[in-house]
C-alpha cells in the first residue's frame, strides 16, 4: 500500500504539469492591397469597363488567371508551410474573384473561408478577410459605412468588422479597411481619410469597451502614412515598447519627437526593465506594429512613389495583444513587410519597386503595386 501511495505522490506533479500544459502555435496575420483584382465580366452596377476583354486594358482570362495565381503564390509563400491565419485584402471586386482565389489556386489546399464588403465604391472594389476556421471562427460581421465630405467626392469602401472566436475561447475583433484615395491631391482629400479614421476609431473603441478581454487587430491600406494626422492623431496610435527600443538604439535623436506617453514608457522601462506589461500598456489603447521601422529606415514601406518608400499598409493592435499573459500576443519586432524577389522589379530611381500588374494602362504582368505586410502572434490555448 505504501508503494502505491509513493507512486501516486511521484505522479502528482506530472499530472499537474500535464493539466497546465497548453498548445502554442504561430498565428500570422497578413494584409495585402492586390491592385485591382477584377474578374473579366462587366457588372452593370459598377464602372468596371476597363477590366473587360474588349476594353483598353484587354483584361481577359489569361491575365486574370495569372493574377489570381500570383496573389495566391504570395500568400502561400508568406505562410512558410503553415497557412496564414488571417488575410486582409484590399481592391478585390466581388465574390467571384474571392471564390476563385480561395478554391481555384494553390490556396484551395488550405480551405480558406472569406467575408467581404459590398461597398458603394463606383469602380466596385472592396475589402475582404480570408480566415482559417480552425483558429478563427466568425461570430458576427459588421459593415461600417464611411461617408465622404463633399457631394462631388467619390463614395468609398466600407470598413469590414468581423468578430471571431479563438481556440482559447477569447474573442478577436478584426477590422479591414481601404480608406479614401489621394486622387485629387493629398490636402484636398485629407478630410475624407480623417473622417474614415474617426469612424474607425469610434467603432473600435465601442467594441473594445464591450469586451471582458478586449483584443482587436486593424489592418488595411489607409492611403496615409503612419505620421499623418489620420493615423497618428485621429486613431491615436502609439508605438509598442520593443518598437520604441528599436528607435532609441538606432535613431536616438528621434526619441524627442515621440509622443509624451511614448517617452514616458521608455523612461519607465529604462529605469526598471522588469516593469510589467500591465503597467506599460493600456488594453484600450491602439499600437502600431510597423511605425518604428518607418522612423528607423527610409527604405522601409509597402509602396514606392518616385523613388521613395512609404507605408500605406498598416497593422495596428489593441494593448492587450502586447501583454505577455494574453492568449494571443505579438510585438513590433514580430511585424514586417513581405518582400520576396518575385514581388519586386528594378526601379528606374534605384533599388527595387513592387512589381505591379499595370503601369497606367500598360500591362506589366506583375502581382501588385503594393507589398504585403504581416505580423506574427503567439496563440496559446
Amino acid at each position: 500500500m505504501k508503494k502505491i501511495l509513493f507512486c501516486i505522490a511521484l505522479c502528482c506533479p506530472l499530472l499537474s504539469w500535464a493539466a497546465d500544459k497548453k498548445d502554442t502555435i504561430t498565428f500570422r496575420v497578413l494584409e495585402y492591397n492586390v491592385e485591382n483584382l477584377f474578374d473579366t465580366q462587366h457588372d452593370s452596377l459598377k464602372n468596371d469597363y476597363e477590366f473587360t476583354p474588349t476594353a483598353i486594358r484587354h483584361w481577359g482570362t489569361v491575365k486574370y488567371r495569372k493574377k489570381l495565381n500570383d496573389i495566391a503564390k504570395a500568400i502561400a509563400t508568406a505562410s512558410q508551410h503553415v497557412p496564414v491565419s488571417l488575410v486582409g485584402l484590399c481592391e478585390v471586386e466581388n465574390d467571384t474573384v474571392m471564390r476563385h482565389l480561395a478554391t481555384q489556386t494553390v490556396l484551395r489546399e488550405w480551405n480558406y473561408k472569406y467575408i467581404m464588403t459590398n461597398s458603394p465604391d463606383k469602380r466596385g472594389i472592396d475589402v475582404a478577410l480570408m480566415y482559417q476556421e480552425e483558429v478563427f471562427s466568425p461570430l458576427q460581421t459588421q459593415f461600417v459605412h464611411v461617408p465622404v465630405a463633399r457631394d462631388e467626392d467619390i463614395p468609398t469602401r466600407d470598413i469590414l468588422h468581423v468578430a471571431g472566436r479563438l481556440p482559447s475561447g477569447d474573442t478577436l475583433d478584426v477590422f479591414v479597411a481601404h480608406w479614401p484615395s489621394r486622387g485629387g491631391g493629398e490636402r484636398y482629400t485629407d478630410i475624407n481619410r480623417v473622417t474614415a479614421a474617426h469612424i474607425m476609431k469610434h467603432t473600435v473603441d465601442s467594441v473594445l469597451l464591450c469586451r471582458t478581454r478586449p483584443m482587436a487587430v486593424l489592418m488595411g491600406d489607409f492611403n496615409d502614412y503612419p505620421a499623418n494626422k489620420s493615423i497618428r492623431k485621429t486613431l491615436d496610435v502609439q508605438i509598442p515598447l520593443d518598437g520604441l527600443l528599436n528607435i532609441q538604439a538606432n535613431k536616438p535623436k528621434e526619441v524627442k519627437k515621440l509622443k509624451d506617453e511614448e517617452q514616458q514608457i521608455l523612461a519607465q522601462y529604462n529605469a526598471n526593465p522588469n516593469v510589467g506589461d500591465n503597467v506599460l500598456y493600456d488594453e484600450h489603447q491602439l499600437y502600431h506594429l510597423l511605425m518604428d521601422k518607418t522612423i528607423v529606415s527610409n527604405v522601409f514601406g509597402s509602396y514606392k512613389y518616385q523613388g521613395e518608400w512609404g507605408l500605406l499598409d498598416h497593422i495596428i493592435v489593441s494593448g492587450r495583444l502586447l501583454m505577455k499573459d494574453s492568449s494571443l500576443r505579438t510585438g513590433a519586432s514580430k511585424a514586417d513587410n513581405f518582400h520576396p524577389a518575385f514581388l519586386l522589379e528594378e526601379d528606374p530611381y534605384g533599388g527595387n519597386i513592387p512589381f505591379r500588374t499595370y503601369a497606367g494602362v500598360r500591362y506589366k504582368g506583375g502581382t501588385s503595386d503594393h507589398l504585403p505586410v504581416y505580423a506574427d502572434f503567439v496563440l496559446v490555448y
